[in-house]
């Protein structure tokens, strides 16, 4: 496998992490960590597509990362106000 390759298994891992355990009712989809795990899996598995020039996936994992991203902003908020 060429890192291109590991690069994106370790982002999309770690979105498939988050999936299952927000299907398993041990995180909520508005929780910090399970948006961070989206940032940070998205963002990862956006670097690989870039890394092998597939620009389908390059949009849908940029889309992904940067609603996650809005996402966290509008929980801190939230938080930040109660």
């Amino acid at each position: 496998m060429k890192p291109a390759d590991w690069i994106g298994f370790i982002g999309v891992s770690i979105l498939l992490v988050a999936f299952f355990l927000n299907l398993s009712n041990k995180i909520h989809k508005d929780s910090v960590s399970y948006i961070l795990m989206n940032i940070i899996g998205a963002g990862i598995a956006c670097l690989a597509s870039v890394l092998i020039n597939y620009i389908p996936f390059i949009v849908l994992e940029g889309c992904w990362t940067i609603v996650s991203i809005m996402a966290l902003i509008n929980v801190l908020r939230v938080k930040k106000t109660n």
